[in-house]
């Protein structure tokens, strides 16, 4: 079997998973009666403290939707340069919603200058956009936020009426690093979302979590973004199995992490950055990518090779298969030093 790195979206779901899918109690999910979606809104918002949860397709269109509900045409929000809900969303904020980003630098830890974030707060002048919400992405990059800066930010963002909205996508990735449990990581923000297709192995699925009000505007934001589905428990189900079976799991990925940027950082040519958590960002000459990529793909490894090269582990990709991507690495780059 190939050994997939290219991201954690690629898990497949288990046998257990689709067993769980194929007994899915379902209704029309569109008028709020579907048993299994019922269920995973529920369990998500007690998991992590919050009055209400609501399903969604994708985490880009939760985070949009939460926007959406925090923020009025015309208004702004402050996020990093290097967040997901800026850099990787097809500026959705901006397209779809008419909310403006502004972006601000990310430190190598994935925090931001607080100074900077607050200087950039506009004041109330008709001639700005009104600031209206601090967005934060925890992981970022595979990086953990500093909870101590996360509770700095979320009180100046306080301080300054800001709503606040984390992009948790990554969230059970922190609380299993950090062994603390995500109520407590994720404690005073206005909304969180949490994605259900990456590590945790969901085929598809985010839940956005809030207040039942900011919940009742992003369910007519979802709407308007085509997002109600109707016997979406099939899909549901999957959630509802991930939440119960594939968090505490989520160390392996990490063990199987710092495995591989130990292999990878013996072969001299390549640069490792720390690993932190699920993902392995590795630096490789320019002119060595093309050869690299094939030679990879040949030996049955895929990833997604570049000059900074990010390699994630996850549940379809066990210890063995780490080796294997170790092997093919250097292999190739023994083959050329001689």
């Amino acid at each position: 079997m190939d050994v997939n790195l290219r991201s954690d979206t690629v898990t497949r779901p288990s046998d257990a998973m689709r067993t769980a899918m194929a007994a899915a109690e379902v209704g029309d999910d569109v008028s709020g009666e579907d048993p299994s979606v019922n269920a995973l809104q529920a369990r998500a918002a007690s998991l992590f403290g919050y009055e209400a949860g609501l399903f969604f397709p994708s985490g880009t269109q939760s985070n949009l939707a939460a926007i959406m509900g925090h923020c009025q045409r015309g208004d702004e929000y402050l996020v990093g340069q290097d967040a997901h809900t800026y850099r990787n969303e097809g500026g959705g904020a901006a397209v779809l919603a008419s909310v403006q980003p502004q972006p601000l630098a990310n430190r190598p830890d994935g925090t931001m200058d607080l100074a900077e974030v607050e200087a950039a707060i506009k004041p109330d002048d008709p001639h700005y956009a009104r600031t209206r919400l601090l967005a934060l992405e925890n992981t970022i990059g595979g990086k953990v936020l500093d909870p101590a800066w996360v509770a700095d930010a979320l009180a100046m963002a306080k301080r300054h009426g800001l709503a606040t909205h984390l992009d948790g996508a990554r969230i059970f990735n922190v609380a299993v690093k950090l062994g603390q449990p995500v109520d407590v990581l994720c404690r005073g923000f206005d909304s969180v979302s949490v994605c259900l297709s990456k590590g945790l192995g969901a085929p598809v699925g985010s839940v956005l979590l809030g207040t039942r009000d900011l919940i009742g505007r992003a369910q007519r934001a979802r709407k308007i973004l085509g997002g109600g589905m109707r016997q979406a428990g099939i899909v549901a189900a999957a959630g509802l199995y991930a939440l119960e079976h594939n968090v505490g799991r989520l160390a392996e990925d990490h063990a199987n992490a710092a495995l591989l940027g130990g292999l990878l950082s013996e072969i001299p040519g390549l640069a490792v950055e720390p690993v932190r958590t699920n993902m392995v960002f590795v630096r490789i000459p320019a002119e060595r990518c093309d050869a690299l990529a094939a030679h990879l793909k040949a030996s049955g490894v895929d990833a997604s090779i570049r000059p900074r090269t990010r390699l994630c582990t996850h549940l379809d990709v066990d210890r063995a298969g780490i080796e294997k991507a170790g092997a093919a690495f250097r292999a190739f780059f023994s083959a050329r030093a001689g």
